[in-house]
């Protein structure tokens, strides 16, 4: 029987030799669970992985934590509450995981949608209640711009869905809806806007791909389009750094490997509106939420390694590139 999910020792045998005078991959210390569909932040020296499912497609309270400076992983006070497909971010020193369902799959109530919102309580490893997001949703996205937190999209019915947190006041303001309505896709702060990016119509991945690219301007209270994604993808994962927007991977029916799992690593620039392409990942990968990076290296913790939610994988690469947008 084939395995649901590709340990480290298999992992390595797909390892190709990607390196040159741009872009170096290589690994660091695998995860503590093999899941998927979780949401990652980072604070302080330390990455968050943060519920998810593996191969079961059980949803978990877990979550793990990795220590950059000591290349280990270990457990944090669990979740109140089972999650998976949620949106995380940290202000002012405080983590914050929003929203998720409870169950696998995208069809609303049924999965189990929340509109909860959770505070990491650090120095007491506790889980601590917020005001909850004006709707339920699930496989959005949530960045951080000016102290405050925009989560954006969801699964049907509220792909259209733009609010922002205010932690000091512990509000929600809703906000104009998105122009293209999307879940499982990327949303970053970028040149003092929200961008937003990629991912899928339906709540499953046999439904269109998007490659739209977005930006709300806090300022303006408006919308603004930019250059779209070289190619249509959800379930991707994005980051900046350096000043660049770096977008890997993702899931699809077209332009990906064997096991439905985009390649591609892009790099959009701000300055010039223009992307650029990169060598591939190493193990390309899907159903990441968020991602990390310490000094020059890009970190990108598990993830599903085939099209779907039941290939969650352990794996934990990392990324440098002397590009820089800054």
């Amino acid at each position: 029987m084939k395995p649901s999910w590709i340990p480290i020792a298999a992992a390595a045998s797909l390892w190709p030799a990607v390196s040159n005078a741009e872009t170096t991959w290589e690994k660091r210390a695998p995860l503590l669970e093999p899941n998927s569909e979780t949401a990652v932040t980072q604070m302080g020296g330390k990455l968050f992985v943060i519920g998810g499912y593996p191969s079961t497609r059980i949803t978990v309270d877990t979550v793990q934590v990795y220590d950059s400076k000591t290349d280990e992983w270990s457990f944090v006070a669990r979740l109140p509450q089972p999650i998976n497909h949620a949106m995380t971010a940290v202000v002012g020193g405080r983590l914050y995981v929003i929203g998720g369902q409870l169950t696998a799959g995208g069809r609303g109530r049924a999965a189990g949608y929340v509109d909860t919102n959770l505070v990491y309580d650090v120095g007491n490893d506790r889980w601590l209640g917020r005001a909850r997001m004006p709707t339920s949703r699930s496989a959005g996205m949530a960045a951080v711009l000016d102290g405050k937190i925009y989560v954006a999209g969801g699964r049907p019915p509220r792909g259209s869905d733009f609010a922002v947190y205010d932690p000091e006041a512990d509000s929600w303001k809703t906000l104009p809806d998105l122009p293209t309505q999307r879940n499982h896709m990327i949303a970053v702060a970028l040149d003092g806007k929200i961008f937003v990016a990629g991912g899928r119509e339906g709540g499953g991945f046999r439904s269109p791909q998007i490659d739209a690219v977005e930006a709300f301007d806090p300022k303006t209270g408006k919308w603004e389009r930019k250059a779209p994604l070289p190619e249509p993808r959800s379930g991707l994962n994005g980051i900046v750094h350096k000043g660049c927007l770096h977008v890997f991977g993702g899931e699809g029916l077209e332009g990906t490997n064997e096991d439905g799992v985009h390649t591609e690593h892009d790099v959009y620039d701000p300055k010039t509106g223009k992307w650029t392409q990169l060598p591939p990942m190493p193990v390309p990968i899907h159903g990441v939420v968020g991602m990390a990076s310490f000094g020059d290296w890009i970190h990108l913790p598990g993830g599903g390694i085939r099209r779907g939610g039941s290939s969650g994988t352990t794996l934990h690469q990392v990324v440098k590139t002397d590009i820089t947008c800054e």
